[in-house]
């Protein structure tokens, strides 16, 4: 079983992934210095967290948007 992450990661993942989809990627080191420069999170854990989560969600976006343009 996978690591359960709370709805608050999940959602500010997202909010960062729609409004800046050029500048989360699915790298983690770089997406904690955005998490960090674009939101007010103080914690440490749940920036990393928010992070962790928006470098999965861009890439499993990326992946999905190769595996389309391979068919056409």
């Amino acid at each position: 079983m996978g690591k359960v992450r709370t709805e608050q990661v999940k959602r500010i993942a997202r909010q960062l992934l729609d409004k800046y989809p050029n500048r989360v990627t699915a790298d983690f080191e770089n997406n904690k210095k955005i998490v960090e420069s674009l939101t007010n999170i103080s914690s440490t854990k749940l920036r990393n967290r928010v992070a962790g989560y928006a470098a999965r969600l861009a890439g499993t976006v990326y992946s999905s948007d190769s595996l389309g343009t391979e068919e056409e």
